[in-house]
């Protein structure tokens, strides 16, 4: 027989507002056909009701794994399974998807069967390092599930105190401001440090993410210890009969409201012609004004990477949006991606000897310093590097008298 639906008012509350609700798909898992599946739901939804009441969590971890893996099984069992037994055991496996998450409907379609037979039904695409979340399994069924999701060819993702399921934008695949190819820098890094990814072995967790411009849509900068994105050095590229098109569609008004007053150096200008000037010195390759007139302007044409280090979110210091440590680095030939892969392995050699436990690699470089990681890493200063302006308000004024006089000439002759 089976379960009854649990009493959820407050879960329900989730389903009033204008946004589609998790709850809608769990209730609607919790009455699908197939009866152990959906009572394993509706316990999990009492359970959940339970933890909104009385504002506290009920799952605890425990070793749950799979043969010849130190790191994938992410173990949930119930402090309350007296009263939820059929949620007792609610594991996640964490499956490595493919760069940019390329996939054919027979593999999706494949994962939700058995999924259905050996787990709840329950699926997450994707979790924030980039992984399919395969959740609500038992401890006697995670091997059976893990086996048949080999045997289609997918690996398990990372867990713990090691290297991080991988994320990539979909780069050139299918994007025309990719700067370099996302989804092959994914797959060297990954590959070689495959090890890693499944016998954790370092102070804390580490993530890789590729995006290939500024826009990151792998969310690269704020989600990831080292974040690749594609940048260009050159002056941006611009076509100027379709910035005049551009003009026409938006008005002029419009397109200085969108497009000039928006650029956060104020590198662009409108000419009385309808043209654009653009000063590539002061552009921060924010992509804003490429967006905006995608068929107008383009990255430049010497394209690379910025890395950036030391991202993530609140842990004991806050949110992190990294540091540059390599402001332009080409990544066309084979040695550019041996090259990258040689840094990442200092990247993290230096993460697992210097860093203390449960330590980003972002905090540890507020704790040492950026000087000394750089040192340690031997990688040259740039100026790009600077967080910010000096706020040291003794100056030298040495030299002062020469640049006012100057100064004073320019205000003459300007009104004359």
């Amino acid at each position: 027989m089976s379960k009854k639906m649990p009493a959820t008012p407050l879960l329900d509350q989730l389903e009033s507002g204008p946004w589609p609700s998790f709850v809608t798909g769990l209730k609607r898992l919790a009455n699908s056909k197939d009866a152990r599946a959906g009572d394993q739901v509706k316990s999990l939804l009492g359970q959940l009701e339970l933890s909104y009441e009385t504002r506290k969590g009920y799952w605890k971890g425990g070793t749950v794994g799979v043969f010849g893996y130190g790191a994938g099984v992410i173990p949930r069992f119930s402090e309350v399974a007296d009263k939820y037994p059929e949620s007792a055991e609610f594991h996640t496996l964490r499956i490595m998807p493919a760069p940019a998450f390329f996939y054919d409907t027979k593999s999706l379609r494949d994962i939700c069967d058995v999924w259905e037979e050996h787990g709840s039904g329950l699926i997450a695409l994707h979790g924030q390092s980039g992984d399919i979340m395969l959740q609500g399994c038992t401890t006697d069924q995670v091997q059976k599930a893990w086996d048949k999701i080999n045997a289609m060819g997918f690996d398990m993702g990372g867990a713990g105190a090691g290297i991080r399921t991988s994320a990539a934008c979909v780069g050139p695949a299918r994007c025309e401001h990719a700067c370099y190819d996302t989804l092959t820098a994914m797959k060297t890094i990954i590959d070689d440090f495959v090890d890693d990814i499944h016998r954790p072995s370092l102070p804390y967790k580490a993530k890789f993410k590729f995006s290939g411009c500024a826009n990151d849509c792998s969310n690269a900068t704020q989600r990831s210890d080292y974040a690749i994105f594609g940048t260009w050095r050159d002056d941006m590229v611009v076509n100027q009969d379709e910035i005049k098109a551009k003009v026409a569609q938006l008005g002029r008004k419009e397109f200085i409201n969108q497009v000039i007053r928006m650029c956060p150096t104020q590198a662009l200008a409108l000419n009385d012609d309808d043209t654009l000037d653009v000063d590539n010195k002061s552009c921060v390759r924010c992509m804003h004004c490429i967006n905006v007139c995608t068929k107008a302007l383009s990255p430049g044409n010497d394209r690379g990477i910025t890395i950036r280090v030391g991202g993530k979110r609140t842990l004991k210091i806050g949110d992190l949006m990294g540091t540059v440590v390599v402001p332009f680095m080409k990544l066309d030939t084979e040695e550019d991606y041996e090259a990258l892969l040689e840094l990442a392995h200092r990247f993290l050699d230096f993460f697992a000897d210097n860093a203390l436990e449960h330590e980003r690699t972002g905090e540890m470089i507020e704790r040492i310093g950026l000087a000394n990681y750089l040192e340690g890493l031997d990688l040259p200063l740039d100026l790009n590097m600077i967080s910010q302006p000096r706020t040291n308000s003794y100056v030298r004024l040495d030299g002062w008298d020469e640049e006012a006089r100057k100064w004073s000439e320019r205000q003459t002759n300007a009104a004359e």
